[in-house]
């Protein structure tokens, strides 16, 4: 897009985090905002903040596992603003814990947040995208949405989803003028691994090393950034740009490191084995 001022967005997910950085930082181009999110109190004051920069912010309570609320949500939006130029699908959540102990419950709320609704609010607004003479649809997905690994797979199946349906949907309405993003950061330091439901195998949620984390605004300027250039993919930090080349050219380096490290967890079992069967031999 070449200028984003006077533009429409409808931001999900908006009360904290990538949600709320983007929604700020989409604010100070000059952008009008339709922000949603559960978090009434915290969307509040979200809209409060972003007003201070002369744009036109409302908000909205959506719960985006419901289909009915998206749609009423989209209709309000349409109603009130009269046309959406940019979508940010930013809603998700996670889980974490071995898949066996997952219930049907959490995995059908996870890809319920964090693809069907994002299908369905494209979708949705699919007609008025279209209908500007420019627009883009920025799906805030993950660098696990490009690799795979232990104890996050219905959260890596629901961004590998909303990548692959952003690089079709960028082939397919690329041509009409509709510009869409992946964003695949890698880990953000907000409360998405702190609010989690867990494996009943884990005691607490476990949270990523500092060196890997960056602030919610520098991924929300790499996303303006990739709204305005128009890129299919954006990955943010280093590391989750060597792993995504890594599994692109070498797949069986990291198939190698994930068996590697289960076969030292097994060693590691053998051990503790052993030592519980000469305590009890002595």
């Amino acid at each position: 897009m070449r200028s984003l001022r006077n533009k429409n967005a409808l931001v999900t997910g908006a009360a904290a985090g990538i949600g709320q950085a983007i929604a700020s930082r989409l604010a100070r181009e000059g952008v009008d905002l339709y922000l949603l999110d559960v978090n009434e109190l915290g969307l509040a004051r979200v809209v409060s903040a972003v007003r201070q920069t002369g744009v036109t912010a409302l908000g909205r309570y959506c719960d985006v596992s419901q289909p009915a609320e998206i749609s009423r949500s989209v209709a309000d939006a349409l109603a009130r603003l009269g046309t959406i130029d940019i979508l940010v699908n930013n809603a998700g959540i996670t889980y974490y814990g071995e898949t066996a102990e997952m219930s049907i419950a959490d995995a059908e709320r996870l890809l319920a947040v964090n693809l069907h609704a994002p299908i369905q609010f494209t979708c949705e607004l699919l007609p008025t995208l279209l209908a500007q003479p420019e627009a883009h649809v920025l799906n805030v997905a993950s660098f696990f949405g490009l690799i795979g690994t232990r104890k996050l797979s219905l959260y890596s199946a629901s961004k590998f989803g909303l990548v692959g349906f952003s690089e079709s949907l960028r082939a397919e309405y690329g041509r009409r003028g509709l510009g869409v993003t992946a964003l695949c950061p890698g880990f953000v330091d907000t409360d998405l691994f702190d609010t989690a439901p867990r494996g009943p195998d884990l005691q607490n949620n476990k949270r990523p090393p500092k060196w890997m984390l960056t602030t919610p605004d520098k991924i929300a300027n790499r996303a303006v950034k990739a709204i305005i250039r128009n890129r299919p993919l954006e990955v943010v930090q280093s590391y989750a740009q060597v792993a995504h080349y890594c599994k692109r050219f070498f797949p069986g380096v990291l198939d190698w490191a994930s068996h590697l490290s289960r076969k030292k967890k097994q060693n590691r079992h053998s051990a503790s084995g052993d030592q519980d069967a000469q305590r009890k031999a002595a």
